[in-house]
């Protein structure tokens, strides 16, 4: 196999389980997309009830699937959501979180970036909302989706290597840029502290996080941001930026060759930040069990805010 159809083989196994991250150790190929049928979404309530904005080569329905295993995955959203996974009461904090699975903005991972990272803070106590960005189209057909993905993969790769800013999608940037309204107009209904929302997002989640961040829209900045395995490119970031927390492998075969360019940029903004580089977890490790201690992540994500009062008390205290 050529080297990025071997990467987007090994990002497309950790959508899986043990057996098919070992295929792709075995340079054996990405596993075979196996279609399901669209569930049940509780809670999930849309970002534009009167529709979301047209996008351009929209052709193909929404689709789920998986890779040959239980974790779901969601292509060509064109209308997006928001899931809130509320705390009980005796444990809510007051803060907010609003989660972004990554997928190389051609699809979304929403079990092992999305539902099971929502469920894990909403039991410590953190509001969470699981963000169903529209993605990019793509072909039902396997193997142009495959091509899509390596050469998604080939310019990530390339940008990384050059110390290029990352991409951005517009459309995921305008949803992130909803839900956070959405969230702070109706904080009081979902007992959270609208002064305290983050994000956090994984891979492209990440990208999505951090062009969200520097948009810096009136009520859409989100409060503090998590980037995990997201690109570390330098790039201009403006005084008051909000506090950043970055996680990475220090085996990711797409990331983890940059500089780290970003945390300079974060510092030289003035603003807070915290970096944690694990020896090895690969690409898309989410809440994942891959053996290292990348599985810390979730804690330690946790333990930084609290570290910087977004734990404090809960609303209207």
């Amino acid at each position: 196999m050529t080297q990025t159809r071997v990467l987007w083989a090994a990002v497309v196994a950790m959508l899986a389980v043990a057996p098919f991250a070992q295929a792709q150790r075995n340079n054996e190929g990405p596993p075979p997309w196996v279609a399901t049928e669209i569930p049940e979404q509780p809670g999930a309530l849309p970002l534009y009830p009167a529709g979301a904005p047209a996008m351009a080569g929209a052709a193909n329905q929404e689709s789920w699937g998986t890779f040959g295993t239980y974790y779901r995955v969601v292509r060509n959203v064109t209308e997006p959501t928001i899931t809130p996974y509320l705390p009980h009461p005796s444990l809510a904090t007051g803060a907010a979180v609003v989660v972004a699975p990554g997928g190389a903005f051609l699809m979304l991972a929403y079990d092992g970036e999305g539902d099971l990272v929502a469920r894990w803070l909403a039991a410590h106590g953190v509001a969470a909302f699981l963000l169903k960005y529209r993605v990019q189209p793509t072909p039902a057909d396997q193997a142009e989706m495959e091509r899509m993905g390596e050469q998604r993969i080939a310019s990530a790769t390339d940008r990384n290597a050059r110390g290029a800013p990352p991409p951005t999608f517009q459309p995921a940037v305008d949803d992130a840029i909803a839900a956070l309204r959405m969230i702070r107009a109706n904080a009081a209904e979902w007992n959270v502290d609208p002064e305290r929302v983050g994000m956090v997002g994984f891979s492209a989640g990440a990208m999505n996080t951090l062009a969200t961040t520097l948009a810096a829209k009136d009520g859409a900045t989100p409060d503090f941001i998590g980037l995990i395995y997201g690109p570390m490119s330098a790039t201009e970031v403006p005084r008051g930026a909000p506090p950043l927390f970055a996680a990475m492998a220090a085996d990711d075969p797409l990331f983890a060759s940059g500089d780290f360019g970003l945390l300079r940029s974060w510092r030289d903004a003035g603003s807070p930040y915290e970096f944690h580089l694990y020896h090895g977890g690969g690409h898309g490790f989410g809440l994942r069990p891959v053996g290292t201690t990348a599985t810390m992540w979730p804690e330690q994500f946790l333990a930084w805010m609290g570290d910087l009062g977004f734990l404090n008390k809960p609303p209207g205290e």
